[in-house]
């Protein structure tokens, strides 16, 4: 298997990633705090008025949800270019190319777990502490890392033919922002549409890492199933996709 295989060169391209991002900035990986806790006190200003009384911690809930966006954001428009900003890797060397794809997602994944862990002081600076639910984190991130690599596969294989996907997905993330429970709580969805809702499996990781870090409960076993589900499902696609499309990859570089 070439998970096995290239491991060592996977570690190699991941930390690669990782320098990349951070050694042209000053601030290095501050930014990747200050960015979501900004975002938090614009919209904590914005919106607190409005939902203070039907959400209790409300900074908190904005900076859950936030952080968790941020590794499906960086982590997929990062990966998007992850084949054709790399075209010698492409043509000249043999290696699966899902490699390539692969160490952006897992660049992100780490720099997403960094992000939680500076936020675990916060949570006992407001007051809400931890509970050991927070040991189903690495499963419910795991999930989400499932989820994020699937739709990167896609979206780096598409981009090769069509280089201004990065654009449409730039809008599409944006939509999505709004359309998952990230500025507002559940309660204000509407009952009659919150069955189609939960549908979308990024709400249901948003909440689940929710329960375990705010609100001290256990996922519902059936979210877990569900995302668990979806995340096999949309890796699977997207290595279907990317192994279809990737024959031409060289030609179109």
């Amino acid at each position: 298997m070439w998970l096995i295989e290239y491991r060592e060169l996977i570690r190699i391209m991941t930390i690669s990633e990782l320098k990349v991002k951070y050694q042209s900035s000053i601030l290095g990986f501050t930014w990747s705090l200050l960015n979501p806790l900004l975002m938090m006190l614009v919209l904590y200003f914005v919106f607190n008025n409005v939902f203070k009384a039907t959400q209790n911690h409300f900074a908190l809930y904005l900076l859950i949800g936030i952080v968790s966006w941020r590794f499906l954001s960086n982590g997929t428009m990062s990966a998007m270019a992850s084949i054709v900003g790399k075209p010698s890797l492409v043509t000249k060397i043999r290696i699966p190319r899902q490699v390539l794809v692969l160490s952006v997602v897992l660049s992100s994944f780490i720099s997403s777990i960094l992000e939680f862990v500076v936020l675990l002081p916060l949570l006992f600076i407001l007051g809400v502490g931890l509970s050991p639910y927070i040991l189903l984190f690495p499963v419910i991130h795991l999930i989400f890392f499932m989820m994020v690599y699937g739709m990167s596969l896609i979206l780096a294989s598409l981009y090769v033919y069509y280089r201004d996907l990065n654009q449409i997905w730039e809008v599409i993330i944006q939509m999505g922002f709004f359309l998952s429970p990230i500025v507002y709580p559940l309660s204000t969805v509407p009952k009659e549409y919150l069955s189609y809702y939960m549908l979308n499996p990024v709400t249901v990781i948003i909440q689940m890492y929710r329960d375990i870090l705010l609100y001290h409960t256990a996922p519902a076993p059936s979210d877990l199933a569900f995302a668990f589900l979806v995340g096999i499902a949309i890796v699977l696609l997207g290595s279907a996709v990317f192994k279809r499309l990737e024959r031409r990859f060289a030609e179109e570089m």
